[in-house]
């Protein structure tokens, strides 16, 4: 039985009608970059995101970049983060022209932990910005409790939790700003490059509505140096048509969650994904744990079952980030997840049948000479 990792077509198809009518719409209105459509999408996520505004940008990386450039960010600047993401998160803060600072995550939920936070902190450090792994957010209360102790800007990376909620207020609602990612892969995707800025703040809001666009508030009027991010029409009047499908289809990939759980847990050396009290998950990624992470991927792909790895090599070790000198042992959990993190197929049309299927091949291949997961 084939598995993909991720099934893009079985959700077009599911749509199929109503995009070609959004698309239409864009077409004969030729309203290709800003536009109507995508203020519609504005409005709408920022109702999803229970957050009073919303700035569509082209990526999520361009999210994060222009978030901190309106908190005014910049050389000599600290941010802190973590390691364990994917290099957008540093990259945006490298833009900036400042520094990244990683400190390591919590075992069982892999998000930022709140009790390494203060010990990072430095005369020099501006923002925060806990990534929401996964589609779990990081653990919020004590984050900001610390970030205004030390008047600190926070800045989600709300990329992988389109929808997730923490005590239940919505991801990219409880920061300075929130930053969204569109790429077609993620829980919300769009049919190319995408992101958006959540802020509850209209100054964050005029200014990344600003970077956006070249620095200007109206055509030709430039009140600072900017950027070409805006996000095309296309894309807004795709997304549109997804976000009323999103509960839904974050509910389907819940439900799946539950039944790997079921199953899985009944296996020796796995660690299953783990739940936070606070948290209401939704699985952008199923990633487990096992010991010989690459010769079970390597079997399972032998049977067509197409798993990923979610991030084989955290930040501080990749090369793009040498000279900050942090060598193998600075952060040990995310380097020990890095080396034991398998993430399995996941996605709203999976079916419980091809989960078991997944399942039972993981329990041939691992058997009883799985090792013990601490």
């Amino acid at each position: 039985m084939n598995v993909p990792f991720l099934d893009l077509k079985a959700q077009y198809a599911s749509i199929r009608e109503e995009v070609g009518v959004a698309l239409q719409q864009v077409l004969d209105q030729a309203a290709f970059a800003g536009g109507p459509f995508v203020a519609r999408f504005e409005k709408e996520f920022a109702s999803f995101c229970e957050s009073p505004h919303a700035v569509a940008v082209g990526s999520g990386t361009e999210a994060l970049w222009l978030s901190l450039l309106a908190l005014g960010v910049g050389p000599g600047d600290e941010v802190i983060t973590v390691p364990d993401t994917f290099i957008a998160t540093a990259e945006a803060i490298s833009y900036c022209g400042a520094k990244p600072v990683f400190i390591d995550v919590e075992p069982a939920t892999y998000n930022m932990d709140p009790d390494k936070l203060e010990g990072a902190i430095t005369g020099k450090t501006k923002a925060v910005i806990p990534v929401h792994l996964f589609g779990q957010m990081a653990d919020m209360d004590p984050i900001l409790a610390i970030a205004r102790k030390h008047k600190l800007f926070v800045v989600e990376d709300a990329s992988q939790a389109h929808g997730a909620e923490y005590k239940g207020k919505k991801a990219g609602s409880m920061g300075d700003l929130g930053c969204f990612s569109f790429y077609p892969g993620k829980n919300l995707g769009a049919y190319g490059e995408g992101g958006a800025v959540v802020t509850g703040n209209p100054v964050y809001d005029k200014k990344v509505r600003m970077l956006r666009d070249h620095g200007q508030d109206k055509k030709y009027h430039h009140g600072m140096v900017g950027w070409n991010a805006r996000m095309d029409g296309i894309q807004g009047a795709v997304l549109s048509v997804k976000l009323k499908r999103l509960p839904a289809w974050n509910e389907a990939r819940r439900k799946n969650a539950s039944i790997y759980d079921d199953l899985l847990k009944k296996i020796d050396g796995i660690s299953i994904p783990q739940r936070a009290v606070y948290a209401k998950h939704v699985y952008h990624v199923y990633a487990i744990r096992v010991k010989n992470r690459d010769s079970l991927i390597a079997a399972l792909a032998a049977k067509e079952i197409h798993c990923g790895i979610h991030y084989p090599i955290p930040l501080h070790l990749q090369e793009a980030y040498r000279s900050l000198g942090l060598g193998r042992g600075s952060f040990p959990v995310s380097e020990k997840c890095s080396a034991e993190f398998v993430s399995l197929p996941m996605f709203p049309e999976l079916s419980g049948e091809q989960i078991e299927w997944v399942v039972g091949e993981i329990r041939r291949n691992l058997g009883h000479s799985a090792l013990p997961i601490p």
